[in-house]
């Protein structure tokens, strides 16, 4: 069931029903919003209402014993296809993009007509990931789109993408989802998780339920007391910062750091969005805490040393909020 995004929701229903069905729609908005999970539940009820027994008019819903949904979720319908990035060798991490192949692996299913009813889907997760020579061969597709077919293509960056491409696709657009949708999102995600966690979630997740998931079961309330107390304190004895160090340099610790790594620089930018006076000292600190997470990550820095330079810059918002009250 689909949280919000009642426009596009009903832009495409209209469309589908309609008779004006684009062949290619292009989903656009912030990470994490829910253009994914839009993309596979439209496409499983394209496919369901093509193939019957008949679904649902009025919202994107498949009851689970429909015969498309089992297909789909045992994975092997044979008129859907999902393009997204594929693990490395011998690795957990995923490749960089969707490559050529992939797309050109398309070829065989366009091959033939569709095997349970008129129409097949592709869901592309996320267009922006996918290599040039992938783009140029999946533009062909586009521009002379196969009988029955439907692209579905997740977008958080349009203005990245080849011009041609997105002027072949629908543009639906996604915003960010109200707190009481991102609570719903996140209840249904993190079933056993306490109120405490919740709320927290739903503090960071400013409107995108996906970015929030990334910092479940980090204790991302301790670790955001921890940076408001040292911006409202300040660490005249560097006692604070050097105890986070510490802490998040163990290696069972890897992925607080790593969130600690983005949610030290968002609240030094939340503060300079607060400011006056002090914006501009504000904003210093926080292009040199990003500058020193971006590296962090590329770079392999030490953890412990990382932690404390930040939480430093933190730090020193107690003083520019000091000065600016004087």
């Amino acid at each position: 069931m689909i949280v919000g995004h009642e426009e596009p929701v009903a832009a495409f229903l209209d469309a589908a029903q309609s008779g004006r069905m684009h062949h290619a729609w292009m989903l656009t908005g912030p990470q994490g919003v829910g253009k994914a999970t839009f993309a596979l539940a439209a496409a499983r009820w394209l496919l369901a209402d093509a193939a019957g027994p008949r679904v649902p008019r009025d919202r994107l819903d498949v009851p689970d014993g429909h015969p498309v949904s089992s297909l789909l979720e045992a994975g092997s319908h044979p008129d859907f296809k999902l393009l997204q990035r594929l693990p490395r060798a011998n690795s957990d991490e995923l490749a960089r993009s969707i490559n050529v192949e992939q797309v050109r692996g398309l070829q065989p299913l366009f091959a033939t007509t569709p095997s349970l009813s008129s129409r097949r889907v592709v869901v592309i997760d996320a267009i922006d990931d996918m290599e040039r020579a992938g783009a140029n061969a999946l533009l062909k597709n586009l521009e002379e789109p196969p009988a029955g077919t439907i692209f579905l293509a997740v977008s958080h960056a349009p203005g990245r993408l080849l011009p041609t491409i997105r002027s072949r696709c629908r543009v639906l657009r996604f915003g960010p989802l109200e707190e009481a949708q991102v609570r719903v999102v996140l209840r249904r995600a993190l079933p056993e998780s306490d109120d405490r966690e919740i709320d927290s979630l739903v503090r960071v997740a400013e409107g995108s339920p996906g970015n929030a998931l990334r910092f479940a079961g980090l204790d991302i309330a301790g670790l955001d007391a921890a940076i408001e107390t040292l911006a409202a304190r300040g660490d005249s004895s560097n006692a604070l910062r050097t105890a986070l160090g510490r802490a998040l340099a163990l290696k069972s610790a890897q992925p607080r750091y790593e969130a600690f790594l983005e949610r030290a620089p968002s609240h030094i930018a939340a503060a300079a969005r607060r400011g006056k006076e002090d914006m501009g000292d504000t904003v210093a600190l926080w292009r040199q805490a990003r500058d020193i997470a971006d590296r962090a990550v590329r770079l392999s820095l030490d953890p412990q040393m990382t932690v404390v330079e930040i939480a430093g810059l933190v730090a020193k918002l107690a003083h520019t909020e000091t000065a600016a009250k004087g």
